[in-house]
This record gives structure tokens, C-alpha cells and sequence, in this order.
């Protein structure tokens, strides 16, 4: 028997010597499975992802958006995988790789096909604004459960991105109201995109939620 072999032998009988409640309690091993993170809400391009088909979630976001904005942070990929719940319904922003802290226009493209602005698109320098229309397209996927641009191809979506060629289904049923913050976010002028103050002070944001997130139902 070698040295390591005895060595564990010995301490096998220490350890079935000491008293029991003398004995260590294994520590607990985490994972996420033991934390209430998120809901799988839906299921769409990337399958389960958290399709949340209640505005609280767009305010949420906006607010969230707005700090990051106000310390010069652009997130640069905000899409459903990257938006999580925890335990009590709060959103929560995930996955800042491809976010950048600067003052200035940005050129690298970067993001997810779907979300992308067009700005980003056709290669151009970009700002936070990129932001402001990720949150119209998922606004969009929130209520009707794809994105508004997705297509077979690549190509074809960036076609439909630089084109904004927009249309909304007839089902399931969108109010007016929330179809023009939709269409206030997703407008090709970066500059002409309504801004996150604007997004909670709109008629659809104010009839159905107060600033916090609080659905009124």
C-alpha cells in the first residue's frame, strides 16, 4: 500500500471516530438550478427565451437602459436571452460583451441579426441609440412573440432592417396605442427615435403602468 493509500487510510478512521455531531457538514454545491432567475415565457427563435407579453418588462428595461446611458454604457445586444427575472418579477440586464463606455460614436458592428438597428447594419457610426431601437423590436417580439424583421435569410433581414419593413399581424390582437411606441422606437433616423424618457411618458406606458414597473391590471 503507498504513501497516499495510508494516508487516506488514517484519516478514514479519525473521521469514523470523532463524535457525529463533531462531524462537517459537506458543503452545499450551487448552480443557478437553486435560484429562481427567470421565466421561460414563450418560445421563439432561439427557443425558450423569456417572451414576457406585459409592458412592466419594456419599463423595466427602459429604466434599466437609462442608468447604463446615464454612465456612458452602451449594451449593444439586448435581446430576450440577455434580459432575465429573478425571484420577485424584476428585470435584470445580462451580458455586457459587447456593451462599450464611451462619449463618442462607435463603429464596430456587433449584436444579434435580429436586433441589430440599421445604423449597425449598414456599418455606420453609432450610439446609445441602438439601445432605444432594440427596445422597439422587442417590444414587438413581446407582444407577438417573433421578431419584427425575422426572416429565412440573412440577407433578407438586413434588407428588411434598412428598409424598416414593418407590418403587424392581425393576430393576436395589439392596441393602437402600443403599436405607435413600436413604431416611435423603430424609425430608421437614429436621431428621430423616441427617447427613454419619452418611452415612459407615452399614452400606452402611462395608461397601463406607473414608472416603476407596476403592472396595473
Amino acid at each position: 500500500m503507498n504513501q497516499s493509500t495510508d494516508q487516506w487510510s488514517s484519516q478514514e478512521n479519525q473521521s469514523k471516530s470523532k463524535p457525529e455531531e463533531q462531524r462537517e457538514t459537506p458543503k452545499k454545491q450551487w448552480s443557478l438550478k437553486d435560484f429562481e432567475i427567470g421565466k421561460p415565457l414563450g418560445k421563439g427563435k432561439f427557443g425558450r427565451v423569456y417572451v414576457a407579453r406585459e409592458l412592466k418588462y419594456i419599463v423595466s428595461l427602459t429604466n434599466a437602459l437609462a442608468y447604463c446611458h446615464e454612465k456612458h454604457v452602451i449594451h449593444r445586444d439586448i435581446k430576450p436571452e440577455n434580459v432575465l427575472l429573478d425571484h420577485e418579477g424584476r428585470l435584470k440586464i445580462a451580458d455586457f460583451g459587447w456593451s462599450v463606455q464611451s462619449r463618442s460614436k462607435r463603429h464596430t458592428m456587433c449584436g444579434t441579426l435580429d436586433y441589430l438597428a440599421p445604423e449597425m447594419v449598414e456599418n455606420k457610426a453609432h450610439d446609445y441609440a441602438v439601445d432605444n431601437w432594440t427596445l422597439g423590436v422587442l417590444c414587438y417580439e413581446f407582444l407577438y412573440g417573433v421578431p419584427p424583421f425575422e426572416t429565412e435569410t440573412q440577407s433578407d433581414t438586413f434588407k428588411r432592417i434598412m428598409r424598416v419593413d414593418l407590418s403587424f399581424p392581425s393576430t393576436p390582437p395589439v392596441s393602437e396605442e402600443a403599436k405607435n411606441l413600436i413604431l416611435r422606437l423603430l424609425v430608421r433616423d437614429s436621431a428621430q427615435r423616441l427617447s427613454l424618457q419619452k418611452i415612459l411618458e407615452h399614452p400606452w406606458i402611462i395608461k397601463n403602468a406607473d414608472p416603476t414597473g407596476t403592472y396595473n391590471t
